[in-house]
């Protein structure tokens, strides 16, 4: 691993490399950022435990931090906070060097990462395509490799668009779970602090230093067995761009390959209320945030017109929609939960479709209101998401999402770890076949049955006294046969909790099948088989089973 030091050197040197300055609003001098990588390396040295040494962080121009302007995307409105915010806080507590603040739609109000004095973001892997706001340098940083984490925030999907369209990672975790002081507010009953990183470890390790502690009282029981996802009929989801229902439909095939149980949900309640963020009353929110410095600044080239127009916009809303959009919106999340029932998770396309600068700028609010589609409606119903990578489209990124009830950010990452890790096989001869007594263990952490074979004819079979029975398999020198074996497919992680409580003598080796392929497999210790009877004649363990009984 680098050191801190080095790990500071590289970024910079990479961000020369990349040439893009609209990523920053404000990036720190190198010899600043190298003086602190060079004291985190001193404490690491002297044995303080820093769990994010070596890690360099960008944070987005909404969120304070010390010694940098917040801008918001507005140069007229900065000021210098005297410190980080709390978010910014824990991670530097832990380690992390911050390199500067990315740029953003203004006042954290697009989809696009168009709508910026700063300039406008270009995607990270096709520059003529729009890197996703409010977000927007945040995410590029991350995917062009400048930093390792960055925050952004997240009101109606800032934190997951532009993680789609440039092929990260971006946690958006339960209202409230991470604090919001010292972030300027878009919609403040409504803001989340969010995490960009390029894997979904690293992302859930950032989140697990900026979230406050939750009670366990707080996280739904869920009900025993694999996970549930609810997924939308294709045909529920609109207009998606060319490519996009048979690259959703296949990230929804994988969640299934891997044990997931796909579950039927109307998304009716979903995209009603999505559409009420901003054709609702919700949307004078932003207008109390910073409308009185937009009406105070009319007409000045730092306020970008489109954003300008949204707040202002919002001046004269009378509270009388509010109180009538709220009990609209308290009724389409019942329904909403309803629908969703018992699913651990809904999976969503992150948005419809993917567009071009120049589609953006001849139709700026009709582009973004498409964007916002399936993402506004999650904040507003206060639950939690992750957006994670899917494949590719016409060679540039496909991101989908996953949304859950709040205080289920960790169950969402497990699910989201599903399709972000190709599941493993397992082979397996005894106790955990089909019908057997431990076949709901595999069940239960995801397993999935591929396919009935035979070993390769290289293997012999005993039955050990164990409760419940189970055989022990060896790779024999001489006299070997093929043995009956089923394979599975599980995910990264059930494979891992197996192995964890694989009780003696049973260990995890490589077992050859029958095709001449190798998969990890249940072996036996050697020395487990004194006492054990020889079976291989029976062929396999069900046969076993049924001739000794008889």
């Amino acid at each position: 691993m680098s050191t801190a030091l080095e790990r500071v050197r590289a970024a910079y040197a990479r961000i020369a490399q990349v040439d893009r300055p609209e990523v920053w609003i404000d990036l720190r001098p190198q010899e600043d950022a190298e003086a602190e990588a060079a004291a985190i390396d001193a404490r690491t040295a002297a044995g303080e435990r820093l769990p994010l040494a070596g890690t360099v962080l960008a944070v987005k121009g909404n969120i304070d931090v010390a010694g940098l302007p917040t801008t918001a995307g507005c140069p007229s409105y900065a000021y210098l906070p005297g410190a980080d915010a709390p978010a910014v806080a824990r991670l530097r507590a832990a380690g992390a060097v911050l390199l500067g603040t990315t740029n953003l739609d203004q006042f954290a109000t697009g989809l696009v990462g168009a709508r910026s004095p700063y300039g406008t973001v270009r995607n990270a892997v096709d520059p003529a395509y729009v890197s996703g706001g409010s977000s927007s340098g945040s995410a590029v940083a991350v995917a062009l490799g400048l930093v390792d984490l960055a925050l952004g925030t997240d009101t109606a999907g800032s934190g997951r668009v532009p993680a789609a369209f440039n092929g990260i990672v971006g946690l958006k975790p339960t209202p409230g779970l991470v604090p919001t002081e010292g972030v300027v507010p878009a919609c403040a009953s409504l803001d989340c602090v969010t995490v960009f990183a390029r894997t979904l470890p690293e992302a859930e390790r950032a989140l697990s230093f900026m979230a406050t502690p939750t009670e366990p009282a707080a996280v739904p029981p869920r009900r025993p067995g694999p996970w549930r996802i609810a997924v939308p009929d294709v045909r529920q989801l609109g207009e998606l761009d060319k490519g996009w229902a048979e690259a959703f439909e296949a990230a929804a095939a994988r969640l299934a390959d891997a044990g997931a149980e796909l579950l039927p949900v109307d998304l009716e309640p979903f995209t009603e209320a999505a559409a009420m963020l901003y054709e609702g009353a919700f949307v004078a929110e932003r207008y109390a945030a910073v409308g009185a410095f937009v009406d105070a600044h009319a007409g000045s080239p730092d306020l970008d017109p489109t954003v300008a127009g949204i707040v202002s916009g919002a001046r004269d809303i009378p509270a009388h929609r509010l109180y009538a959009d709220r009990e609209r919106l308290a009724a389409l999340r019942a329904r909403a939960l309803a629908s969703l029932g018992d699913a651990d998770a809904l999976l969503l396309p992150t948005t419809p479709g993917h567009p071009t600068l120049a589609e953006v700028a001849a139709d700026p609010l009709g582009a973004n209101a498409r964007l916002g589609r399936f993402t506004n409606s999650t904040n507003l119903f206060g639950l939690a998401a992750v957006a994670v990578p899917a494949g590719e489209v016409a060679g540039r990124p496909f991101g989908v999402m996953l949304i859950g009830p709040a205080h289920t950010d960790e169950r969402l990452a497990r699910v989201a770890a599903l399709l972000t890790a190709p599941p493993l096989r397992l082979a397996v001869v005894g106790a955990h076949l089909t019908g057997q007594p431990l076949n709901g263990q595999l069940l239960s952490l995801g397993g999935r049955f591929v396919r009935t074979t035979t070993t390769a004819p290289a293997y012999r079979l005993y039955a050990l006294d164990t409760t419940p029975p189970k055989p022990g398999l060896v790779r024999a020198r001489e006299g070997g046969a093929a043995i009956e074996a089923e394979v599975w497919r599980l995910p990264a992680e059930g494979l891992g909790a197996l192995v964890a409580s694989l009780p003696r003598p049973m260990a995890l080796g490589s077992v050859e099948l029958a095709d001449g392929t190798s998969v990890p497999g249940f072996l036996c210790e050697p020395e487990a088989l004194d006492a054990a009877r020889e079976i291989t004649a029976y062929g396999g363990w069900r046969a076993a089973l049924a001739a000794l009984r008889a």
